[in-house]
């Protein structure tokens, strides 16, 4: 199989490329330029693009993939800026049209949490979409628009909808490699929030693992919820970090106010997920369906 990846330098690319290499796939990774952490080999080929540029038959460009896994998308994290409404969703959709036009008939796409909006609790994917960033709303709308390409272009979509993923290689802005520069930079005390949010957290490492099993093996799936499932308290993963960097430093709650984008306590929904998983675990044992007896 051959998995064309987009936003693959990214801090969700390069752990999902790294999965995909993992379980033998040839990548065709759509870029800039060439990512240094991942040299051109028989497993991986780069094509030059702009998302900006021509993308005219990028299906033949990229080797002819079975699918598009669709990660690139700029302006994080500023979730509130208009540029999500007024330039990257109209070139997001200038650019997965041609992507299709050119024969792509299988799409793998992120979303977000925050097209839920500001709803509260556990978080299931029959939920209406009711997004309050601009964020939300240009991922809601690509969505959307991509819906419609696909009933009536035999286009087969899959919308990853994104909780709250954290790991190696995260943007500087985020509390996770904020905190990791703070312990670095030796200081005693670190701002944060009240810090009794709930909130969904999954490390991206196993995020990606769940892409690519979608990805790889699921061609029927939608809409799932990418999570853990279980609420937590921010000041709780902040000390657990701590704990597992074995290190210390005085957390002071209550320095920034709550996010007033985003709901008190939320949290994804695994019952699809889990329902995937339960049945990639099936068909991959020895005996199960689809595997070797």
């Amino acid at each position: 199989m051959k998995v064309a990846v987009t936003g693959a330098t990214g801090f969700i690319g390069r752990h999902v490329v790294r999965e995909l290499l993992a379980r033998g796939v040839k990548i065709a990774i759509a870029s800039r330029a060439p990512d240094p952490l991942f040299a051109p080999t028989e497993a991986i080929t780069y094509t030059a693009l702009d998302m900006d540029g021509d993308a005219t038959d990028i299906f033949e460009r990229l080797g002819q993939p079975d699918v598009l896994l669709h990660l690139a998308w700029d302006g994080l994290p500023n979730y509130r800026s208009e540029t999500h409404l007024n330039r990257e969703l109209p070139r997001q959709v200038v650019f997965l049209e041609s992507c299709v036009q050119s024969g792509i008939k299988r799409l793998v796409v992120t979303g977000t949490c925050l097209e839920y909006g500001m709803q509260s609790g556990m978080l299931h994917e029959e939920l209406p979409a009711m997004p309050c960033t601009a964020y939300g709303h240009a991922k809601n709308q690509l969505r959307h628009y991509l819906q419609k390409l696909e009933s009536c272009n035999g286009l087969q979509l899959t919308w990853l909808r994104l909780f709250y993923l954290y790991g190696s290689g995260q943007a500087p802005t985020s509390l996770y490699s904020q905190l990791r520069t703070a312990i670095t930079e030796g200081r005693s005390e670190f701002a944060m929030s009240p810090g009794d949010q709930l909130r969904d957290f999954l490390p991206v490492e196993i995020a990606a693992s769940q892409i690519c099993e979608i990805t790889l093996n699921h061609h029927n799936t939608d809409l799932v919820n990418i999570c853990s499932g279980v609420p937590r308290k921010i000041s709780d993963l902040a000390q657990e970090w701590l704990h597992g960097w074995h290190a210390e430093i005085c957390l002071k709650f209550g320095v920034y106010p709550y996010p007033d984008y985003e709901p008190r306590a939320f949290w994804g929904s695994r019952q699809k997920l889990n329902s995937i998983l339960a049945e990639s675990q099936i068909s991959h044992t020895p005996g199960g369906k689809g595997g070797k007896t």
